[in-house]
């Protein structure tokens, strides 16, 4: 849908002041990149109904767009829109309605109701299961630097429960030995947090960035916490790189079966501390999540365990 051309020279200025909108507000770089897409497509869509001003835009223009879009092929795969990429849909709509309105400018309702998605958490890996991954640190590597990095990686995920971004964003100096905690700077829509950890962890984090981390090349040049063998910081696909090497070890088949990725760590640690009759709200705070809704997901996991 990027590459929709637009012939509204006022939609194409719109376009790129929402864009800038979004960036100058902090969101992530995904919202940034993908949401301006959708409404791309919004605009392409007006255009092919001659609607060329957003004073025309009425809530039945929206519900005649919305309806397309739940008849439109998907161009990636066969079939229709998922309700996930739908519900994407939406919320960029919603989005840009804000926009409008910041901006002092004539806004349209969005009175469209949120699709049902079913759960996309697969895997969830049982305590043992995680204990397993942990063993197979001790011998995952040859360089015993990266076999204290991949400890490391598991701490940062399971235990701390952060996300994919979160793990690679975070700094040496985010992790406040005397306070036990590990600060997220680059949560969510850059919203941050303290993230309690224990003492054995704090000490496994401790090695690694006073003994393993100095082994890798030009570290005193880069302040992340996880680093790659060239120095710089690694990515979210490095870790799931290294994920997987873990799980190829693990003398488990039905754990090597599982889809194994740093949101299962965190959905996984979420659900054991629920197991543990962690109080929900607390949960909430400990993942980040912006509304109780997000995490009361466990709850119905639960009774599918």
């Amino acid at each position: 849908m990027k590459k929709l051309k637009l012939q509204n020279d006022s939609y194409k200025m719109l376009l790129s002041d929402f864009e800038e909108w979004l960036d100058i507000l902090g969101y992530n770089q995904k919202t940034v990149y993908y949401t301006p897409i959708f409404i791309r497509e919004f605009f392409h869509w007006l255009e092919s109904y001659d609607i060329q001003r957003l004073e025309k835009i009425t809530l039945d223009t929206v519900k005649a767009y919305y309806k397309y879009l739940g008849e439109r092929s998907n161009q990636r795969t066969s079939g229709a829109l998922s309700k996930a990429y739908l519900n994407k849909h939406q919320n960029a709509l919603r989005k840009f309605r804000e926009y409008l309105q910041k901006q002092g400018a004539r806004t349209f309702k969005v009175h469209l109701r949120l699709e049902k998605r079913e759960s996309t958490i697969k895997d969830i890996l049982t305590q043992s299961e995680v204990k397993q991954l942990f063993e197979v640190t001790s011998y995952s590597s040859k360089q015993s630097h990266t076999r204290l990095r991949d400890k490391v990686i598991l701490v940062i995920l399971y235990s701390c429960g952060l996300r994919r971004s979160e793990a690679v964003s975070l700094n040496v100096g985010d992790i406040l030995f005397d306070a036990g905690r590990v600060f997220v700077q680059q949560g969510k829509n850059y919203k941050e947090r303290y993230v309690p950890i224990n003492k054995y962890s704090l000490r496994i984090l401790e090695d690694y960035i006073f003994e393993a981390r100095p082994m890798y090349n030009d570290t005193y040049r880069e302040e992340a916490l996880l680093i790659n063998r060239y120095g710089n910081r690694m990515h979210g696909q490095d870790l799931e790189r290294r994920l997987q090497r873990l799980l190829t070890l693990v003398d488990d088949e039905t754990l090597r079966e599982k889809h194994i990725t740093p949101h299962c760590l965190r959905h996984s640690i979420a659900t054991h501390l629920l197991q543990q009759g962690m109080k929900i709200e607390d949960i909430q705070q400990f993942l980040g999540h912006g509304s109780l809704k997000s995490t009361q997901i466990y709850t119905h996991l639960l009774e599918l365990l």
